[in-house]
């Protein structure tokens, strides 16, 4: 199979998630303003996940560029990375609708982590086929900041049954630590 096949599909799965999640929005009954106050966390929480979104779009596409081979094994990686990732409109659409409650919370963080971990195991499939000197092992290395968010994901889903605000903060942090595109790949690319 050729990469730009599998990136072709992964790019329309993306695009299908994000589209799920503005749907759950829903619009307001009334003309007023004041209709849109309780829409206001159910906002939120769909810019928080659009930017994740975002973020494994961007950032899958620097992995992708590293990629001269595919493999069986990569493509069911990757498959998984995008089942976890399709799970987000679910969680997402809980967890505001329920005004963040301990439960959704937790469990929005246990997609975060399945997809981050997903993620890593990609990268790892990915040096594998390409070999110890790919460009991507060159690039990422022991791959400090994607084992960083998976410990704070960690914390973050063990501080939501006590106080899911901190766990809200710590996936924000997160996002922001990724929000700019991963210049690790790039530079090797160049």
């Amino acid at each position: 199979m050729e990469r730009n096949r599998l990136e072709s599909f992964s790019d329309g799965v993306l695009a299908i998630i994000i589209t799920i999640m503005v749907l759950e929005l829903g619009v307001p009954k009334s003309p007023d303003i004041s209709s849109l106050y309780p829409i206001i966390p159910i906002f939120l929480g769909y810019i928080l996940s659009f930017i994740y979104v975002g973020i494994y779009w961007n950032n899958h596409h620097h992995l992708f560029q590293t990629l001269h081979k595919v493999s069986g094994t990569l493509l069911w990686v990757n498959l998984i990375l995008l089942f976890w990732l399709s799970l987000l409109p679910f969680t997402t659409a809980w967890m505001t609708e329920n005004h963040f409650a301990p439960l959704p919370t937790m469990l929005y963080g246990i997609v975060l982590l399945m997809a981050s971990s997903s993620y890593f195991i990609l990268e790892k499939q990915i040096i594998k086929t390409e070999g110890k000197n790919s460009k991507l092992k060159q690039a990422v290395g022991n791959d400090t900041k994607g084992k960083l968010s998976i410990v704070v994901y960690l914390i973050a889903i063990s501080f939501a049954l006590i106080h899911p605000l901190i766990s809200q903060i710590l996936y924000l942090i997160v996002a922001i630590f990724w929000i700019i595109p991963d210049r690790r790949i790039e530079r090797v690319l160049d």
